[in-house]
């Protein structure tokens, strides 16, 4: 049975604080100790260099957030814990890449469009400001996600996208130079905790509310003792709803202890009172982490030498792949001319290609070798579901076609055999790249 891969990526931007604890490091180093997946996990630096020209303050992130990570329990020996710009790799496949996306696709970015809009109500020219950085960066994501043929990436709804946009740069490198690339899964996390910061909004360092998250005992004691509560006095019974300081304890304490500090809210605790609880329950998780913090951040050497076996260990398999990838689109030993000649006969495929309209509604089609339509579908409201379809046709060729019905339409002329036809391509292209 093969290894699921998942690929997390963490952006060195800042300091991690309490909501990047519960949000993203908890759960994920929790999915890391699953024995049944292949987990992933780098420090998107390149990324970061679109989003601030500080060095001194990139280098100091990457090695907080690193820290962060492994003093709240990743284990770079049970997963592939890398520095991206460790990977030279990366940068070429983001050429590979970006030289068969269509630039269309690329001016439908959400960060990309945001900027615009923001230049064009401001009466200024679309581009203005806009580097190419932030319009390419969703090539360099989807090379980050396509090295490693990763299965699943857990992001955010707001992140769909990208993981759409990798999945049409797999279609296009496959369609051209034959199945090199697994079409990725956006594993969405709708589950994901979010916690409130000082003011009651959101945890964001855009809202300057955030607890840091290895802020030392005192200083989170006074953060916890500034977070806005109303003005019952002691006595007075309190409602949990909307508290911001109830909703940060119940996302660490259990729910025996939920219970409890319900009822004291509902029995008239003092505010001084319920703060100190809440400061002590929170410290009691994350004083431990924080001493494993503290050595790191002291020893910046050790976390050097991890990030340099990740990315050995990642190397090994970008590096053969990569050379696998030149060859394919023809970047070759001069004397492989025969080889290279037989080879070519064997790229062109039928693809899959699924995307999102103006409507917000997924899509996806089914093209021959050609490049002629076989099959569109009609809209879906998620990319899960649009995808489950696929892979219904993928495994059960036309026999899928009656339990979609109405969700799919053949194109004219073509007729189930085609359909059939086109999937058996696909799978015994699929099941030769395996054996490779």
């Amino acid at each position: 049975m093969s290894i699921e891969r998942f690929l997390t990526g963490i952006t060195p931007s800042g300091t991690p604080h309490l909501g990047n604890y519960v949000g993203s490091i908890r759960p994920s180093v929790a999915a890391s100790l699953r024995s049944d997946v292949q987990s992933f996990y780098f420090l998107a630096d390149y990324h970061a260099l679109i989003k601030t020209d500080d060095p001194a303050r990139i280098q100091r992130s990457t090695l907080e957030i690193a820290a962060s990570w492994l003093a709240c329990g990743l284990d770079p020996d049970k997963v592939v814990f890398y520095r991206q710009s460790d990977v030279p790799e990366i940068p070429e496949l983001t050429w590979f890449l970006s030289c068969v996306l269509g630039k269309g696709v690329l001016n439908r970015a959400h960060a990309y469009k945001a900027a615009v809009d923001k230049n064009n109500a401001a009466g200024l020219d679309p581009d203005a400001d806009v580097n190419v950085g932030l319009f390419m960066y969703p090539v360099l994501m989807g090379a980050d996600i396509l090295m490693f043929n990763a299965h699943h990436v857990p992001v955010g709804r707001d992140q769909v996208q990208h993981i759409e946009m990798a999945r049409d740069m797999a279609n296009s490198f496959n369609h051209r130079y034959g199945v090199h690339f697994t079409l990725p899964e956006a594993a969405i996390e709708d589950n994901v905790a979010t916690l409130p910061g000082l003011d009651g909004r959101k945890m964001s360092k855009s809202y300057d509310n955030t607890i840091p998250l290895f802020a030392t005992r005192e200083q989170l004691q006074k953060l916890i003792g500034a977070i806005v509560t109303d003005s019952k006095a002691p006595g007075e019974p309190k409602s949990t709803e909307g508290s911001a300081l109830f909703q940060i304890y119940q996302a660490f304490a259990s729910a025996e202890e939920t219970r409890a500090l319900q009822q004291a809210f509902a029995d008239g605790i003092s505010w001084r009172d319920a703060k100190q609880h809440v400061f002590e329950r929170i410290d009691q998780e994350i004083a431990p982490l924080r001493a494993n913090y503290l050595a790191l951040m002291a020893d910046p050497g050790k976390i050097e030498a991890i990030f340099k076996a990740g990315a050995a260990k990642a190397r090994a398999i970008a590096t053969p792949f990569m050379t696998e990838l030149r060859h394919a689109v023809g970047l070759r030993d001069l004397r492989a001319q025969d080889a290279a000649t037989a080879k070519s006969v064997k790229v062109a495929l039928p693809v899959f290609k699924q995307y999102r309209e103006a409507d917000g509604q997924f899509y996806f089609k089914l093209q021959s070798a050609e490049g002629k339509l076989l099959l569109q579908s009609g809209a879906f409201g998620s990319p899960k579901v649009a995808g489950q379809s696929i892979a219904a046709l993928q495994t059960q060729g036309a026999g899928a076609l009656a339990e979609l019905a109405g969700l799919v339409t053949l194109a004219e002329g073509v007729s189930a055999a085609d359909i059939d036809g086109a999937l058996q391509a696909l799978r015994e292209a699929k099941a030769e790249s395996k054996t490779k």
